[in-house]
């Protein structure tokens, strides 16, 4: 009987997170709509090598073929587009054994293992959407991704390398969800970075399949050209600082702009 209670309690402190979650972006909505500015790396805590391939990044590389149909990875696609979520429960014990998520934009899917196995081996492979455990503290649900591919923090040529780590929390709220996204980089980072995005539960909405087709965009490319900037010739690099009369070295980024004291610090060298 005691062990029938304890089974019973545990049950009772999960939360059910199914069902089609539809975002609300009134945070971070330029980002995450439209995207950001080029040179806009306020907020970030990337180091110096993370800040010069920023500025290496001409955004007509989405034109190659290889960039045309790549997903979000993981810890970007945390925040973007709506999702679907729902279980996978063992016939027998009743057990949720993985949670699982489907999102609108490039039709990226994740497993969320519950039933406590262990991450890959260092040397396994990589995937945009990585290899995820996770587990319930309390009414949240926490999870851990490793085995990222190297992509991007910010759709602004901000990289993100293979050594990265995502650590997640799913909040549920009534109808409301919120996801907390810790992203710690021992390459591009100096410290971890912070996201938090909201969803609404809508279950009239549909998730259609997102067909995608490679094309060639640019005809007269030479074979074989990445586009790129030179160190020292983006033609971008104070467009956004002049627009929202920003000090350049704000929108350079770094751990120090994550913090409202960075506010008077900066007005001060103005």
């Amino acid at each position: 009987m005691a062990a029938l209670g304890l089974a019973a309690s545990s049950a009772l402190a999960e939360v059910d997170l199914s069902g089609l979650w539809a975002e609300r972006r009134h945070e971070d909505q330029p980002e995450r709509g439209p995207g950001p500015s080029l040179v806009e790396y306020e907020g970030l805590p990337i180091n110096e090598s993370a800040r010069q391939v920023g500025l290496a990044y001409d955004p007509s590389i989405l034109t190659l073929e290889e960039f045309q149909c790549r997903p979000h990875p993981a810890d970007y696609g945390s925040r973007h587009s709506q999702f679907r979520m729902w279980k996978d429960v063992d016939s027998v014990t009743q057990e949720v054994v993985a949670w699982r998520t489907r999102r609108e934009w490039q039709a990226p899917e994740r497993t969320f293992y519950m039933d406590g196995r262990a991450h890959p081996p260092v040397f396994a492979g990589h995937s945009w959407q990585g290899f995820t455990t996770a587990r319930w503290e309390g009414d949240v649900l926490s999870a851990e991704t490793t085995h990222l591919k190297m992509s991007y923090l910010r759709r602004n040529g901000i990289p993100r390398s293979d050594l990265a780590t995502l650590s997640e929390h799913y909040i549920r709220h009534g109808n409301y969800l919120t996801v907390v996204a810790v992203i710690r980089d021992p390459v591009y980072l100096t410290e971890p970075m912070i996201r938090s995005s909201d969803y609404a539960l809508d279950m009239r909405r549909t998730i259609a399949p997102y067909p995608c087709d490679i094309v060639v965009e640019i005809a007269d490319r030479k074979p074989g050209y990445v586009p790129h900037y030179l160190p020292g010739r983006n033609p971008f690099l104070t467009e956004y600082a002049q627009q929202h009369k920003l000090p350049q070295d704000a929108v350079l980024g770094g751990a120090q702009t994550m913090y409202p004291e960075y506010i008077e610090a900066a007005r001060g060298a103005r």
